[in-house]
């Protein structure tokens, strides 16, 4: 068996959404891993105080990615602390929780433009410097309304499964230069996201009774599945959606 199946010492990461919640999870665990991590996010405070205490090489980079004008500046300005990137986690994303009924232009075009169009073309903009050095990660963030409608989730539901076939696109149009393209669907963790389900504990709890394990998603259960898609380990895999939700699926 290779020893260095998961040895990701001296990659160089972009994650997005990076200020807290899956992304901040999922840069936080590559730094350990031995990962130069650019964090990516809007809010600076929040980046700073990440990057203060993470142990590991880390940057931060305050950015508007809904600006999609301003996506092939991003990817530029994030290589100037490690250089080009091997990973890019796309975990930046937002819900907006409207109805059908009540679905505004504004909110639906925020919520394709940020959970579809920043990830593909701020993907597109890193890709040549993969394709390069023949080796490059993809992670998106799907989601369970990848596959499901949930109450007032019409906008995010439709760009969550827009997720799950863009990295199936993703893995179609490079996997062929070493880049492969996954995606993860995390079931329900406490993220600022899901603030509003978690704020209510019948819900909190109806939803763990509905996992096969009986409890809902901490950050640290992704970590495993984030190092797997990181790594050499993932070799021969692409193209796929792995749901981390404890079952939920399942049942």
């Amino acid at each position: 068996m290779d020893k260095k199946l998961f040895d990701l010492e001296h990659k160089v990461a972009f994650v997005t959404g990076a200020s807290s919640g899956l992304g901040q999870g999922a840069a936080s665990v590559l730094a350990t891993y031995g990962v130069k991590v650019v964090a990516i996010a809007r809010r600076e405070e929040a980046l700073k105080s990440w990057s203060d205490t993470i142990k590991g090489e880390t940057a931060i980079l305050v950015a508007d990615l809904s600006d999609r004008k301003s996506l092939r500046d991003i990817s530029s300005e994030a290589t100037r602390p490690f250089g080009t990137a091997d990973i890019l986690i796309n975990a930046a994303g937002i819900n907006t929780r409207q109805p059908a009924d009540e679905m505004t232009d504004e909110h639906w075009d925020l919520t394709q433009n940020l959970n579809v169009a920043a990830p593909f073309f701020l993907a597109k903009a890193l890709v040549p410097g993969m394709r390069a050095k023949r080796w490059g990660r993809i992670i998106n963030f799907a989601s369970l309304q990848s596959k499901r409608a949930f109450e007032n989730g019409i906008s995010y539901g439709t760009s969550k499964g827009a997720v799950e076939q863009m990295t199936r696109a993703m893995a179609e149009a490079w996997s062929q230069y070493g880049i492969t393209a996954n995606a993860i669907a995390p079931g329900f963790f406490r993220t600022e996201l899901t603030a509003p389900i978690f704020s209510n504990p019948e819900l909190t709890a109806l939803n763990a009774a509905k996992t096969c394990v009986g409890r809902n998603g901490e950050i640290s259960d992704l970590d495993g599945p984030i190092i797997f898609f990181c790594s050499p380990a993932s070799n021969y895999v692409t193209g796929q959606t792995l749901f981390v939700d404890g079952g939920y699926t399942a049942k």
